[in-house]
């Protein structure tokens, strides 16, 4: 395994709080020490927008003129457009244009792979990067796996949104199989959580019986929270607005779980190689 790591953030569904979750799993990787990249690859440039950067128009770079120079061959200097963060994670932004990059994707040769192209070069300044993916199995999705090494699927914790997983599963599945074989599933993470209702605690229990067996399910789950929502507003990570409320502690239970899941993966890596 590569010392960086890659983990696209992925559900088809909007509404899962996938761009809360890659903005506080970054910054909560930060805060462990980690050097973390976060890549907006949605169009409405969310995350961008809740880390601070709220004009993404007036941005001189952005994805989409990265993506742009790897189509072109054209060279990238470095650290070209990488936005930095005052709680420790770095930022390549996003905004509209991505939509027509979308559209020049699909004629161009090895298209899935043109994300990965543009971030082989800068993985060995980071321990971590995260991409942000668009609600939709997109070409921008397709490549955000073909780069990953591991994907994170955040859930609601609702009937419908866990019952419709199926055609995600497909996805990573085809794109295991024909682009990405070393893709892995790191985890299934419920968000929008509501203890206090059968609702919840039925999809908690819906998930674990339908993908339980092949797949990790996170014990963390993150709650319903006005004040995490509020968080996306002032450019803010959960963490730097509410740090003793709810769902701050869960994102911090949940950055534990992937830290400690990838010191277990990466002692197995070297163990195998020792042999």
């Amino acid at each position: 395994m590569s010392k960086c790591k890659t983990i696209a953030l992925c559900n088809q569904k909007g509404g899962v709080l996938k761009t809360s979750v890659t903005i506080n799993l970054g910054v909560g990787l930060a805060a462990h020490g980690k050097r973390v990249l976060i890549v907006d690859c949605d169009a409405q440039g969310d995350a961008t927008t809740s880390l601070g950067w709220r004009k993404q128009d007036d941005l001189p770079v952005t994805l989409s003129t990265l993506l742009s120079k790897v189509i072109l061959d054209e060279p990238i200097p470095k650290n070209e457009g990488i936005l930095h963060h005052k709680e420790g994670v770095d930022l390549v932004p996003a905004n509209i244009e991505l939509s027509v990059m979308e559209i020049t994707l699909v004629g161009v040769m090895s298209r899935e792979k043109m994300l990965k192209s543009y971030l082989e070069p800068i993985k060995p300044d980071y321990d971590y990067i995260l991409l942000d993916c668009p609600p939709s199995l997109s070409m921008l999705t397709i490549n955000a796996l073909a780069a990953s090494d591991s994907v994170i699927i955040p859930v609601q914790a609702q009937y419908l949104p866990a019952k419709g997983m199926t055609q995600l599963m497909q996805t990573i599945h085809r794109t295991r199989k024909h682009i990405n074989p070393d893709l892995q599933i790191e985890g299934i993470l419920l968000t929008l959580s509501d203890n206090r209702t059968n609702l919840s605690k039925n999809t908690a229990v819906l998930l674990r019986e339908n993908y339980g067996k092949s797949m990790r399910i996170f014990d963390s789950a993150i709650p319903l929270s006005v004040k995490a929502a509020e968080a996306s507003s002032t450019g803010k990570s959960i963490f730097a607005y509410d740090p003793r409320g709810k769902a701050a502690q869960a994102y911090r239970q949940f950055v534990g779980e992937v830290i400690q899941h990838d010191g277990k993966q990466r002692t197995k890596i070297r163990t195998a190689d020792a042999r």
